[in-house]
C-alpha cells in the first residue's frame, strides 16, 4: 500500500530584505550618533538630542495607543517624573547624575502602577482626560514640593564638574541608549508572543480576550514600560537642559508632539514614528517663526492626515510598495494551495 504524499513544508518568514537593509542601517545610525563628539558639533548634538527625544517619546505613545488601545495625552507625567527623579538623585543626593539616569527610572516606574489601577476602569476620552489629570496632579505637586525647590525648579550644577567634551560624549551616548531601548526594545516585544497578543488587541480586543490572551495584564504592562520609556526621555532631556522646571517638565507640548508624530507617520508602525518625527523636527527647525501660523497649519495637515490618510504617510507608503523596514508579523513563504 502506498503512502499518501506529504504535503509541502511551510516555511514561516519573519524577516524580509527591505528589514535586514534597515536593521544594518539603524545598527550604523546608532553608532553615528554615539560617535557625535568626534565629528559634529555642540549644536549638532543638542539638535540630534531633541530629534531622538521626539523618536522615543512618540513611539512609546505608539505602544499605548496603536497596540494597546489606550490613548493617553498625559504622558509629559512620567517625562517630568523621571527628569525630577534624576535632578534629586544627582543634585541632592549626590548619586553620579550618569548613574542616576538609570536609577530616575524606578520613580516613573512606582508611578505608574497605582496610576493604572487608579485609570484602568475608564475607557476612550475618559481615560484620555484621566491621564491629562494625573499629568496635572504632578505639575501642582512639584509645584508645592520643597524637595524639588517647588515653583523655581532646580538646576544641574553638578554637571559643572564635568567638561564640555565629556558631557558631549555622555548625551551622544544616552541618545543612542535612548533609542535603542525605546525603539529596539518596541521591535523586540513586537516580534516575540506578547506582541502577536498585542497585534490581536489592536485589531480586535474583544476577539482577543476570546482566543485567551490577558487583554488586562498585557495593558498594564505596556502602561509601565511606556513610562519608563517617557521616564528615560525626561532624564536625557533635562539633564542636556541643565535645569527644570514644574512647567516644563510636565508640559502638555509632549503629549501634543507624539501624538502628531505618530499620526502624521502612521500609528501602529516603527517607520510611521521615524517618518513622523522627521517631519515634526524638519518643521520646527523651519516654520517655528511664523508662531500661531505654524501651529495652525501643524493643526490642518493632521486633520487632513486624519481624514484622508489615516494610517499615515507610511500606511501610504506600504500600499504602493509591499516591504517594511521592520517588520513584526509573519508570512508563508510557501503556503498550501488546496
Amino acid at each position: 500500500m502506498s503512502l499518501a504524499a506529504a504535503p509541502p513544508a511551510v516555511t514561516v518568514i519573519r524577516q524580509t530584505t527591505s528589514g535586514r537593509l534597515a536593521l544594518t542601517l539603524a545598527a550604523l545610525a546608532l553608532l553615528t550618533v554615539a560617535a557625535m563628539p568626534w565629528w559634529a558639533s555642540t549644536g549638532t548634538i543638542r539638535s540630534v538630542l531633541v530629534l531622538c527625544c521626539y523618536i522615543a517619546i512618540a513611539q512609546m505613545w505608539n505602544l499605548l495607543a496603536g497596540y494597546a488601545g489606550l490613548v493617553s495625552v498625559g504622558q509629559q507625567a512620567f517625562m517630568g517624573a523621571g527628569g525630577y527623579a534624576l535632578f534629586v538623585l544627582a543634585q541632592t543626593v549626590g548619586i553620579n547624575p550618569f548613574v542616576s539616569v538609570a536609577l530616575a527610572l524606578v520613580v516613573p516606574v512606582i508611578l505608574a502602577v497605582p496610576v493604572y489601577l487608579l485609570l484602568h476602569r475608564l475607557e476612550g476620552p475618559y481615560f484620555s482626560i484621566g491621564t491629562w489629570v494625573v499629568a496635572e496632579v504632578f505639575r501642582l505637586v512639584c509645584t508645592n514640593l520643597p524637595l524639588v525647590n517647588g515653583g523655581a525648579g532646580m538646576s544641574l550644577r553638578v554637571m559643572g564638574t564635568y567638561s564640555a567634551f565629556e558631557r558631549n560624549v555622555a548625551m551622544s551616548v544616552l541618545c543612542a541608549v535612548m533609542l535603542l531601548v525605546t525603539l529596539g526594545g518596541s521591535y523586540w516585544l513586537l516580534r516575540s508572543r506578547f506582541g502577536i497578543a498585542l497585534v490581536a488587541i489592536r485589531d480586535n480586543m474583544t476577539a482577543a480576550a476570546s482566543q485567551g490572551v490577558d487583554v488586562a495584564r498585557l495593558r498594564f504592562l505596556v502602561f509601565v514600560a511606556a513610562a519608563a520609556g517617557c521616564g528615560l526621555v525626561g532624564a536625557v532631556y533635562f539633564m542636556a537642559q541643565l535645569r527644570i522646571t514644574p512647567g516644563a517638565a510636565f508640559d502638555p507640548m509632549w503629549a501634543n508632539v507624539a501624538i502628531f508624530i505618530v499620526m502624521i507617520g502612521g500609528i501602529g508602525s516603527i517607520e510611521g514614528v521615524l517618518i513622523g518625527a522627521l517631519v515634526f523636527f524638519l518643521a520646527e527647525r523651519w516654520f517655528a517663526s511664523y508662531g500661531s501660523v505654524y501651529f495652525v497649519a501643524l493643526g490642518l495637515l493632521t486633520l487632513a492626515t486624519a481624514l484622508f490618510a489615516p494610517k499615515g504617510i507610511w500606511g501610504l507608503v506600504s500600499q504602493r510598495w509591499d516591504m517594511s523596514w521592520f517588520p513584526t508579523g509573519r508570512r508563508l513563504a510557501n503556503p498550501l494551495r488546496s
